[in-house]
């Protein structure tokens, strides 16, 4: 390493830098199998004492260990083009010649190796600290929930469950109970999100005048580099949902009148169809035959992805038991040392559930098909990372309707399908537009739980108009995606998953029996391109241009017009 840090262009250097390409990425593969334990055994029980010490053992060492690898990324990032072609020149190193050449495009970026070691020692107590405060909180945190004529007392998770419920008034029990709760805990969710936002304007600004000559940077900037798209890639698809706003806004109505409403409220967003009678669809669907369904349906594509479910399940690779310090949400992980994936979920048997858990596959499946690429080919932008997701709800989705025999089964499933519309071109366009709106204000001070709740409710009811009967204030505390520390924006990439997604499905006719290899293909090359050259590639469109997401979403209105015949079908008054 001192050989590195004393002559970047060197010969000497060009050895270093590739033997501790070597030894980084081991060390960084066995940190992260450690890593993916300890998280996994926190999810399933937030306190378990040895897995909290295991973790902040494991935070010291990713400390250390990024400082460590810095003088490795100013190598790359800042030697010249003669030093980069002979450090790509070996074997060993030339398989991460897609991120060396991404990682110099912010070059005019990186801080002096002082500076950049010293950020990123500070990083672990000071931002992501904040990050794992609110984790903590999340697992924590206890509400109590309405249920008949008593109150039960329950953890997040828990109560987030019943966000799926039939029962509108269970449903608005539950989301008034998990909200309050938030709001106990207002003062510290906004010193998280004030924190956080405020740690990374600060690194903005220093980058600002980092490299000569110093280039402006902006807080969008990094969030787009680590999606592998452009920011004018970014434009066109928030301009193209702004454009799609009137056909979701639509779909949400249509939701609202099969509840007998005329709007939704913002307890219904993960509300299950209503039932057709009494006790009608309430049956809840058996774990099995979950996987039953979903993995009959991956083998529509082809056979060999019917039995990868089927292998995630008798492997028991996929954790969906409910319990009471379960962590909220539902996210697939994995060990990098055996290159096997994980599914992570509270699954309650709803017909969202299913869904959602085949969503969770479809990550896994992303990350199986890639497993014998070199590691400097695994890390891919979260846009893409949707890719496999969204396509398996879709893919699922549209197996179930099909299948559907009663009227229940049928609404049930094209209820997910409006559902789906609502969530990627409403809610997700409006956590943007939130943390952008808080980012370019935050940048002149930091803003209060009452400036925070003003913000969000502004901007729940300029995406959903009139559709919602109230905006829901408190989202910026209760949405972890506001409090990750270690990346911003994690929101536009289900936006854009979700209509990658689609336009890769739609291409299941026109390739014929050459899809399934084509569609591994294009998620073997996650890791290696940017999403401009792969679509380029594989779909022959340019996604800098809003033609593309036009095109996607002109595909969804049809589905809408379903959907309102199947209510007029149905009796359902308008």
């Amino acid at each position: 390493m001192e050989q590195l840090n004393a002559n970047l262009h060197g010969n000497a250097a060009v050895e270093t830098a590739q033997k501790l390409f070597e030894l980084s990425s081991e060390s960084a593969t066995l940190l992260r199998n450690v890593s993916s334990f300890a998280s996994c055994l926190l999810s399933v029980d937030s306190h378990d004492e040895p897995a909290q010490l295991l973790q902040g053992r494991l935070k010291n060492y990713a400390k250390r260990h990024a400082m460590l690898c810095e003088p490795l990324t100013q190598f790359t990032t800042l030697a010249d083009e003669p030093s980069i072609a002979a450090y790509l020149s070996d074997p060993r190193t030339a398989q991460a010649e897609f991120s060396v050449r991404h990682s110099r495009k912010r070059s005019h970026e990186v801080l002096s190796l002082k500076e950049e070691t010293l950020a990123s020692g500070l990083a672990q107590d000071g931002v992501h600290a904040w990050g794992t405060l609110y984790s903590q909180l999340s697992g924590t945190l206890r509400c109590q929930v309405p249920r008949g004529n008593d109150v039960e007392e329950m953890g997040i998770a828990q109560a987030s469950g019943l966000l799926g419920s039939r029962a509108v008034d269970e449903r608005q029990g539950a989301w008034r109970a998990i909200n309050e709760a938030w709001r106990s805990q207002q003062e510290t969710c906004a010193a998280s999100i004030n924190a956080i936002a405020g740690w990374r304007l600060e690194m903005v600004r220093r980058r600002s005048t980092g490299q000569a000559p110093a280039q402006a940077v902006h807080f969008l900037d990094a969030p787009a580099h680590m999606n592998k798209i452009t920011r004018t890639t970014l434009e066109s698809l928030l301009d193209a949902a702004a454009g799609a706003r009137p056909l979701a806004q639509r779909a949400a109505r249509l939701q609202a009148r099969a509840y007998g409403r005329k709007t939704l409220g913002p307890w219904d967003e993960r509300a299950p169809a209503p039932a057709l009678a009494s006790g009608a669809g309430d049956a809840r669907i058996p774990f099995a035959d979950a996987i039953a369904l979903i993995a009959q349906a991956y083998a529509e594509v082809d056979s060999s992805m019917g039995d990868f479910v089927h292998m995630m399940a008798n492997k028991h690779w996929i954790e969906g038991t409910v319990g009471p310090n379960k962590r909220p949400g539902a996210y697939c992980t994995g060990f990098a040392k055996s290159r096997t994936p994980r599914v992570y979920m509270t699954y309650t048997g709803s017909t969202s559930n299913v869904i959602t858990l085949a969503h969770e596959l479809g990550h896994a499946y992303h990350s199986w098909v890639m497993r014998d690429l070199p590691r400097s080919q695994l890390s891919y932008g979260m846009s893409l990372a949707e890719t496999a997701s969204i396509f398996a709800e879709t893919l699922v989705r549209d197996a179930l309707l099909a299948r559907a025999e009663t009227p229940a089964e049928r609404l049930d499933i094209a209820w997910e399908e409006l559902a789906a519309l609502v969530t990627f071109v409403l809610n997700i366009p409006t956590r943007f537009e939130f943390e952008k709106r808080f980012y370019e204000q935050r940048a002149e001070r930091p803003l209060r739980p009452a400036e925070l709740e003003a913000l969000m409710s502004d901007t729940w009811s300029r995406w959903y108009g009139d559709t919602l009967s109230e905006p829901d204030s408190m989202y910026w505390a209760s949405k972890l995606h506001f409090h990750i520390s270690g990346l911003s924006f994690y929101n536009f990439p289900y936006l854009f998953g979700y209509l990658f997604s689609l336009g890769v499905y739609a291409k299941r006719e026109e390739f014929g029996t050459e899809f399934f290899a084509r569609f591994n293909a294009l998620l073997r090359d996650t890791g290696r391109m940017t999403a401009e050259d792969l679509a380029a590639k594989h779909l022959h469109v340019d996604l800098r241009e809003t033609r593309f997401w036009n095109d996607t979403l002109a595909t969804l209105a049809p589905r809408v017009d379903a959907f309102e015949a199947l209510l007029d079908e149905l009796g359902f008054a308008p």
